[in-house]
Parts: C-alpha cells; sequence; structure tokens
C-alpha cells in the first residue's frame, strides 16, 4: 500500500468529542471528500487492495445508503465495474427484496431490487465506515438472498473497538484506517 497516500487520506479524517453524545468520538469523513487528492487517493487504496486480492473476479461493487454511495460509484469507476445501490427500505421503485437488522436503538431495514444481479455474481460491498457491523452483514445477508457471492467488505475506517468486523465474518472485511 502507498504509505504517501494513506497517510494524505489519514491526515484529512476528523474527530469530534462527545458527538453525537457523551464519550463518543466521532471520525468525520467529511475533509477526505472536500480535498480532490485525498479523495483519489482513498478510491486509489481501496481500488488497489481490490485488485490485488480479487483480480477481475467482481462483477459489481455495492454501496451502502447513504455514505457508500459517495465511495461505491467511484470505486466502481476506477475499476471499470457497474455499482448496486443498497438502499433503506421504500426508496427503491419496482419489485424488491428486503432484510430487517437490529440498531442499538431500534431497527432498520435495507433493500435491493430484485433484478439488481444475477445469481452466482461476485459482489464487493462498501461503505465510508464500519463501526458495530449491523448494517454491512444486513447488505450480505440482503445480497445472500439474491444468491450473490460477496467477496469482501471494505470501508474507509474500522472502528476497531466496536468489533464490527467480528459481526461481518465470514466474509473478509479491509478497511484503510483503523481507530480504537
Amino acid at each position: 500500500m502507498d504509505e504517501s497516500q494513506l497517510q494524505l487520506v489519514a491526515r484529512r479524517i476528523r474527530s469530534f468529542p462527545d458527538f453525537p453524545s457523551p464519550g463518543v468520538l466521532f471520525r468525520d469523513i467529511s475533509p477526505v471528500l472536500k480535498d480532490p487528492d485525498s479523495f483519489r487517493a482513498s478510491i486509489s487504496l481501496l481500488a488497489s487492495h481490490l485488485k490485488k486480492t480479487h483480480g477481475g473476479k467482481i462483477d459489481y461493487i455495492a454501496g451502502l445508503d447513504s455514505r457508500g454511495f459517495l465511495f461505491g460509484p467511484s470505486l466502481a469507476q476506477e475499476l471499470g465495474l457497474g455499482c448496486l445501490l443498497i438502499r433503506k427500505r421504500g426508496k427503491l421503485p419496482g419489485p424488491t427484496v428486503s432484510t430487517s437488522y437490529t440498531l442499538e436503538y431500534g431497527k432498520a431495514e435495507l433493500e435491493i431490487q430484485k433484478d439488481a444481479l444475477e445469481p452466482g455474481q461476485k459482489v464487493v460491498v462498501v461503505d465510508d465506515l464500519l463501526a458495530t457491523g449491523g448494517t454491512m452483514r444486513a447488505a450480505c445477508e440482503l445480497l445472500g438472498q439474491l444468491q450473490a457471492e460477496v467477496l469482501e467488505c471494505v470501508s474507509l475506517v474500522e472502528l476497531t473497538s466496536l468489533r464490527g468486523r467480528e459481526k461481518v465474518a465470514p466474509v473478509p472485511f479491509f478497511a484503510l484506517l483503523q481507530y480504537e
């Protein structure tokens, strides 16, 4: 991995203590998006990892609602692939399949269009940040309903203390940056 590119991205992650509630240290990716060089570096690094790990075996990148939409299409373009949208319930037209999952404060649902892909196609799921892993796990289950093969989940940031990687397992997970 290109350390200079990684440092360019890392320098753009801001930390806000006690947001959105006391005791939480919020990791803000907004400056990465604001700076074209660091955003380009983040996409390049993720694409490089996926090329090394999977070669040309990926069919689609699936972006998670909503910040996965910021990285998914650019990553897909960099790899010469299409991008699928996994959305919150009620946001997609046409026939969909959905799955519900538990949040620390309630339940939520994700959905994807039934004709988004063919059985056996290989997908990589992308989001901006992995925290508890519930949303990413639900996305993997949703793709499984369509008989897709989830090759890996990737994100810009992983909050390791929340152990989301364990919830995503056995699907491999990769993050550019890890914070406690």
